[in-house]
């Protein structure tokens, strides 16, 4: 007979039986010679399934298992890949340390608060970078506290620095004209790719990407509507990193351009000689250009014109700041640059607005010098406080 309170007792064979309910309701059993080992046996199972109980419930509330699980969901199906690798490097190398640093740390209002303030406080990184952390976290912190009765207080902590508006890096008019002239006079007809970024503003990524079939030349037009870029692999071969083709960055993106009537003449010519529809421009090959290998070319270029060294994205902002020189809109330039809205591009480009504003003020200015001068301006005689006074009015 069992003892009070124990699954113990002694068998008819003379050995001693013990059970133990298990979590999915069946028995787990324990043998032995004696009470006292069968006894120990169950204790020592009790202990270890405790603290492997622990081990997963820490697993399940520590943060930084769950936004390596964030990661490991089907994030990836549903983001470019572009994006999810920028997704993976600001949750691995900033995100989780934070918190494996703070052992058993859960997402509560403190820890955000403190990881913010974390970010703030890294002179390391740029503002616009913590800014991209911040909302991979944000982001990141939405979907994993998805319905849970703190979401909105914790995700209201989260609060993004102020971005100081640096001026961009803008080739002159100069820079730009050596630089043209580089580019006609190199034999390597993919350099082309240059001068038409500098006329239509598009982006390295969409340049590479480019096919013959995207140029309209009858209506000197070019359609944008794939991008490619060089992502991390994350997959199971020896590549490092791959090439992908995607679509544009994003639904504004995708558009089509009008271009000027002499790059279409020179760029017919090229397309005369080696084109094909199903190419692409920068190959005339069905593989495109790695974005890498033009920025090369591109330095090249750089160098040959004798003008100093800027990033390739440079070019986007001349082409903004000459049409802006030009007084096209503000609408009409953010359509060809592909941006969500026209705030995006004022913001931007708020250095290069203000100067336009300050020419447009300064013929006012000239306006009123010229008037003056030529006595234009009429002298109102000042009226007369009863002059409009009835004599019979009554008050």
């Amino acid at each position: 007979m069992p003892r009070r309170g124990e699954n113990i007792y002694k068998r008819k064979d003379g050995r001693w039986e013990g059970r133990q309910l298990k979590t999915d309701g069946k028995y787990q059993y324990f043998y032995g010679k004696s009470y006292r080992e069968v006894k120990e046996r169950m204790k020592s199972y009790q202990e270890n399934g405790k603290s492997i109980m622990k081990k997963e419930v820490k697993a399940l509330v520590n943060a930084s298992y769950l936004f390596e699980s964030w990661l490991d969901s089907d994030l990836s199906k549903r983001v470019k890949p572009s994006t999810f690798e920028s997704y993976y490097h600001c949750i691995k190398k900033y995100i989780i340390p934070f918190y494996i640093s703070r052992d058993d740390y859960q997402i509560t209002v403190n820890s955000v608060l403190e990881f913010v303030k974390f970010m703030h406080d890294d002179n390391s990184i740029s503002q616009s970078y913590k800014r991209k952390i911040l909302a991979v976290y944000k982001t990141a912190l939405r979907e994993i506290l998805n319905n849970t009765p703190d979401s909105l207080i914790i995700l209201n902590q989260v609060k993004f620095p102020r971005t100081e508006q640096n001026e961009v890096q803008v080739f002159t008019m100069k820079e730009q004209c050596l630089i043209e002239k580089a580019v006609l006079s190199c034999p390597d007809k993919r350099t082309l790719g240059i001068v038409l970024c500098f006329y239509s503003g598009i982006r390295l990524g969409e340049l590479c990407a480019l096919k013959w079939c995207d140029f309209d030349f009858e209506n000197g037009t070019l359609f944008i509507n794939r991008t490619v870029s060089r992502t991390k692999n994350f997959s199971d071969d020896d590549n490092k990193t791959i090439l992908l083709i995607g679509t544009p960055k994003s639904r504004t993106s995708s558009r089509k351009i009008p271009l000027p009537s002499f790059l279409i003449i020179i760029l017919k010519e090229y397309y005369e000689l080696s084109g094909k529809d199903n190419c692409y421009f920068m190959t005339s090959s069905e593989i495109p250009i790695d974005p890498r290998a033009f920025q090369k070319l591109y330095k090249k270029i750089l160098n040959k014109a004798g003008v100093p060294d800027r990033k390739f994205h440079a070019i986007r902002h001349t082409f903004a700041t000459r049409a802006l020189e030009l007084s096209v809109d503000i609408k009409t330039i953010s359509d060809i640059l592909g941006h969500s809205n026209v705030s995006i591009t004022m913001n931007i480009y708020a250095h290069s607005l203000m100067e336009q504003k300050k020419i447009a003020i300064d013929r006012f200015n000239n306006m009123h010098m010229a008037s003056m001068e030529h006595g234009q301006f009429a002298v109102i005689t000042p009226v007369r406080e009863n002059q409009y006074l009835s004599k019979n009015t009554d008050f």
